[in-house]
């Protein structure tokens, strides 16, 4: 079309069609004769059929298609970027942070706060740890730059809450000692290798 053309806004030169739609009701029971015929349709009982005969058969065939959530969840991707989980050590269950502060300082969106001191041997140890999960973006920096693999990204995702405070707490992240044998770690520098347990060797030095 040319530039001529398109200014051309005399719309009678232009081959419409008319569609016919009837007349419109004018008085109320016409209205509802009107909205009666275009609901009671044929599509309707085929689609009340339909949703009835999946129904019986979740109801008396336990043919279930959806998740009764939270009591059941669907599978994951083990390398899914969740709510962070806090690795232990397997020997003594002391956690495996150092304190280098990597992941504080590599952190985009200043969400991770970390405190350090020394114990009674001289030992530098994480006095205080938090994530605030109102600002993470669970970009993964802080995983992948720990040397360690002390921090890793768990399998958790539920993060509402109605308080801000519940958005950081460093003994939710933190593995129970309990549940070690649990832990997924992943390939990298200080991970635990899959014989790990047979290798395990008592010492009376404490981590």
């Amino acid at each position: 079309m040319g530039l001529e053309q398109f200014k051309n806004r005399n719309v009678g030169t232009q081959n419409y069609k008319t569609l016919d739609v009837g007349v419109s009701p004018q008085t109320g029971m016409e209205r509802f004769k009107q909205v009666a015929k275009r609901t009671v349709k044929g599509e309707l009982f085929v689609g009340l059929g339909v949703v009835m005969k999946a129904m019986v058969k979740a109801l008396f065939a336990d043919d279930m298609h959806t998740v009764k959530y939270p009591f059941e969840k669907m599978p994951i991707s083990p390398r899914y970027r969740a709510i962070h989980d806090m690795l232990r050590l397997l020997e003594s269950g002391h956690y495996r942070c150092i304190g280098c502060g990597l992941c504080e300082k590599i952190c985009i969106s200043n969400c991770i706060t970390m405190d350090t001191r020394y114990d009674e041997n001289q030992r530098k140890e994480v006095s205080e740890y938090t994530i605030n999960f109102g600002r993470c973006i669970f970009c993964g920096y802080c995983a992948e730059v720990c040397p360690e693999l002390a921090i890793v990204h768990g399998q958790r995702y539920e993060t509402a809450s109605e308080q801000r405070a519940s958005f950081s707490i460093f003994e939710d992240m933190l593995s129970p000692v309990d549940q070690l044998n649990l832990q997924q770690e992943y390939q990298g520098f200080g991970a635990v290798s899959p014989n790990a347990d047979e290798n395990i060797k008592q010492t009376p030095l404490a981590y």
